[in-house]
């Protein structure tokens, strides 16, 4: 790099010195992640507490943002160096167990369960609900079965545990299609014990107290007036779902020891992880400070064709059904191996760079046409880029010892390989504020940049020196396209 002071004009000249760029020597998968710029980010163990639907219920559609901003997170930190724990925290306790529990009582049959089971327990859920309005005497069924689960009754338990896996197992299949995985799946009800342990702690730390009603809670006001408390113990002596989540982040400090604690869930949700965070504090856990919660706004407008969205695996099969429309009428598809798996994997990466184009704490507007459009910035685009990179790796006389760099004198050229060397700056700035819109952005403007140099660029009938340079250029390009999106959580295509 030269760099000149004009001292006139009171700008400065940088000029690169293009056989120094660290392309053509067979490492450009790592191209970025051995930057100098981030030997400053700290390293560790970090957990990334993400998706946690509730148990019992179909995946509902609500859940896509966590689910796929949380794979974000733990992607680029893994790639950054540090060891991740992706974590699932199903809702899986509460007196919404002791409603379905009543209700499969008196609504529910065995051989329903067997050939649907979540659609089977989403209708027993529905009905119980409407009829609980009306009959007190189911509402006291349902109190009384939660009981039985909080004192681990065998029956009760048994029931719960036969929920819980019918539905781990179902949503595995969904987070499968997503390219998503967890190394650990807990749930509330590891923590019922830690819960009380919880309580009991506060009570001997004179921190919580008992209201006229019977409530157990804690005072968070500045001035230790009362003005701001949260609940954490039911007047019956049971506990609730922001007690199980400071036991559980307790936890797992102890069985962890983590660097860095990240929860992933909607801005509904910010005032419950600050007292959360608070309570930790006030208990004495430093390591609270090292706890955050990466919040994201609604999707507003998601519906399928036959109206509005329910469940995550209908907007799937819609993204899929769309995507394999759209390469059947289209003049450019290229014949694949297998249509319907090269749609699935488009139409997801659609969605999911629809999602992280903008800030994540903003609501959006869902648009099925938009996003699926095969030009602009969307996920279609940067997978057609990708197939297209991938067709350089098909020249055999590509020879990494014969790549001089300095034959890449052309605007467009220089323009791409700028654009690369801005990779590292884009990785610190995700690090920092874990926002996926800078690596999408980057990510689409090299696609940009792409298709602008494939235009110029002739491979075939140029000096062998010179092919060879260009083939290398659009090979980097490939390699940090395929790992930002990788990052991103999208599967790169070979050819569409």
């Amino acid at each position: 790099l030269f760099l000149q002071l004009n001292r006139i004009n009171k700008f400065i000249n940088f000029k690169v010195n293009r056989r120094l760029l660290p392309f053509g020597k067979g490492e450009d998968h790592k191209f970025g992640l051995n930057s100098e710029l981030l030997s400053p980010l700290k390293r560790g163990t970090t957990v990334v507490e993400y998706s946690s639907p509730n148990i019992a219920k179909k995946f509902h559609a609500g859940h896509l943002r966590s689910t796929i901003i949380g794979n974000f997170i733990g992607n680029l930190k893994q790639a950054l160096g540090n060891t991740v724990i992706r974590m699932n925290y199903l809702g899986d306790w509460g007196m919404q167990f002791g409603l379905l529990g009543a209700g499969f009582g008196q609504f529910g049959s065995m051989e329903q369960l067997k050939q649907n089971p979540l659609q089977h327990l989403f209708e027993v859920y529905v009905r119980v609900n409407k009829e609980v309005e009306q009959n007190e005497g189911i509402k006291q069924n349902a109190r009384d079965f939660f009981r039985q689960l909080e004192l681990h009754e065998p029956q009760a338990v048994s029931l719960w545990q036969l929920f819980r896996d019918i539905t781990v197992k179902e949503y595995q299949c969904v987070y499968k299609r997503l390219g998503v995985h967890f190394d650990v799946y807990c749930g509330e009800s590891f923590h019922q014990h830690g819960a009380q342990e919880v309580v009991q702690q506060l009570q001997r730390k004179g921190l919580l107290t008992t209201t006229e009603k019977g409530t157990g809670v804690v005072d968070l006001s500045p001035c230790g007036d009362m003005s701001s408390v949260c609940t954490l113990l039911r007047s019956d002596g049971t506990s609730l779902y922001l007690t199980r989540d400071v036991a559980a982040a307790i936890d797992r400090r102890e069985k962890y020891g983590f660097d860095e604690m990240i929860y992933v869930t909607d801005k509904s949700q910010e005032n419950h992880f600050d007292q959360l965070f608070q309570i930790l504090r006030i208990m004495g856990h430093c390591w609270a400070k090292r706890c955050r919660h990466v919040s994201f706004g609604l999707v507003q407008g998601m519906k399928t064709r036959t109206g509005d969205v329910v469940f995550l695996e209908d907007v799937l099969d819609e993204a899929r059904a769309r995507m394999l429309h759209n390469m059947s009428q289209s003049n450019t598809t290229k014949a694949v191996d297998d249509p319907a798996d090269t749609a699935e994997k488009v139409g997801i990466s659609a969605l999911i760079v629809q999602d992280f184009k903008g800030p994540l704490l903003s609501d959006y507007r869902f648009d099925w046409d938009r996003m699926l459009q095969a030009q602009g910035d969307t996920g279609v685009f940067m997978q057609y880029t990708h197939a297209r990179l991938c067709r350089f790796g098909t020249f055999h006389y590509v020879k990494m010892s014969t790549f001089n760099p300095s034959l890449l004198s052309e605007q467009t050229s220089v323009a791409v390989l700028q654009h690369l060397l801005r990779y590292d700056e884009v990785l610190i700035q995700s690090a920092q504020d874990l926002q996926p819109k800078h690596l999408v952005n980057f990510l689409l403007k090299l696609c940009h940049l792409v298709a602008s140099a494939h235009k110029e660029l002739k491979v075939k009938g140029s000096e062998e020196e010179v092919a060879q340079a260009r083939i290398r250029l659009f090979m980097a390009a490939r390699a940090v396209l395929s790992n930002g999106m990788k990052i991103l959580g999208v599967t790169p295509v070979q050819k569409m």
